[in-house]
C-alpha cells in the first residue's frame, strides 16, 4: 500500500506577476488619494477668495483730557462740568461777599452734605456739587467759617470712648471737649425743566438754589440762585 502523503498547511509563495500587480494598484489608490486631497484644496481655496477681506480693526481713540471748566467733547443740554465749576465758583463768592459776613464775630460751624440738597429732573451725583462747594468755600473763607462733618460721627464717638476708658491717651485734645453743634446748615435744590419739539430739539432750563439757615433759630441768613438755559437736536445720556 502507498503511504498518504500529510498536506502541507504553508501558503504558496506569490509569483512576480501577482507581486507587481498588488503594487500597481497599491499606487493607483495613492495616487488617486493624492488627487482627491488636492481637489479639495483647490475647492476650499477657492471659496475662501471669493469671501470679503474682514475690515481692519479701528484704531482705538485717543483720550484726551479736557478744561472742567469747558464744554466737553460729549455735551448736551443737562448739567456738565463747566456748570457744576460755574455753579459753586458763583455761590462760594457770593456768600463770602455777602452781609452776614460782614457781621460776624467769631467763626460759625456750618454743614454741608448731599441729605440736604435734592434733585429733581435730572440724574447727577450729588458728590460732585456738594463736596467742591463744601471744600472752596472752607478753602476760600481762610477760617472764617468752620465745618462740621457728620460723615465722621460714628468715627469721633468711638474714638472719644477709647480715651474716656483710658485705652488710648487723650492726644494733645482736652477730653472735657463736646462734638461741635451746629450754627448753621446749608440746604439746597436743582430742578429742570424741558421742552421738546417735533424736530427732536431739547431744551433744558435749570436752575440751583442754596440757602444757609440758622439751627437754632430757624432763620435764613444767605440765599442765592444759579440758573442757565441750553438747547440741541440730541440729548446726550447721563449715568
Amino acid at each position: 500500500m502507498n503511504a498518504t502523503r500529510p498536506a502541507s498547511h504553508c501558503a504558496a509563495e506569490p509569483t512576480d506577476q501577482q507581486v507587481a500587480h498588488r503594487t500597481a494598484q497599491l499606487n493607483r489608490r495613492r495616487a488617486l488619494g493624492v488627487l482627491l486631497a488636492s481637489t479639495a484644496a483647490a475647492l476650499q481655496g477657492g471659496c475662501a477668495s471669493q469671501r470679503p477681506a474682514a475690515p481692519p480693526p479701528a484704531p482705538a481713540a485717543a483720550v484726551t483730557y479736557r478744561d472742567v471748566g469747558s464744554v466737553g467733547l460729549v455735551a448736551g443740554v443737562g448739567t456738565e462740568s463747566q456748570d457744576i465749576v460755574a455753579v459753586t465758583d458763583a455761590m462760594v463768592r457770593d456768600l463770602l461777599s455777602s452781609p452776614f459776613m460782614a457781621g460776624l464775630s467769631r467763626a460759625p460751624v456750618i454743614l454741608i452734605d448731599s441729605e440736604r440738597f435734592s434733585i429733581e429732573g435730572q440724574r447727577i451725583n450729588k458728590a460732585l456739587i456738594i463736596d467742591r462747594l463744601r471744600i472752596h468755600l472752607q478753602r476760600a473763607s481762610r477760617g472764617r467759617l468752620m465745618f462740621v462733618s457728620r460723615e465722621a460721627a460714628a468715627d469721633v464717638a468711638t474714638e472719644r470712648d477709647l480715651k474716656e476708658r483710658r485705652v488710648t491717651d487723650a492726644g494733645t485734645r482736652n477730653l472735657g471737649d463736646k462734638v461741635a453743634g451746629l450754627d448753621y446748615r446749608m440746604y439746597g435744590r436743582m430742578a429742570v425743566q424741558d421742552k421738546r419739539a417735533g424736530n427732536g430739539m431739547v431744551e433744558r432750563y435749570t436752575q440751583f438754589s442754596f440757602e444757609l439757615v440758622d439751627q437754632q433759630r430757624s432763620l435764613s441768613v444767605w440765599a442765592n440762585s444759579y440758573e442757565f438755559q441750553k438747547a440741541g437736536r440730541d440729548d446726550a445720556v447721563y449715568r
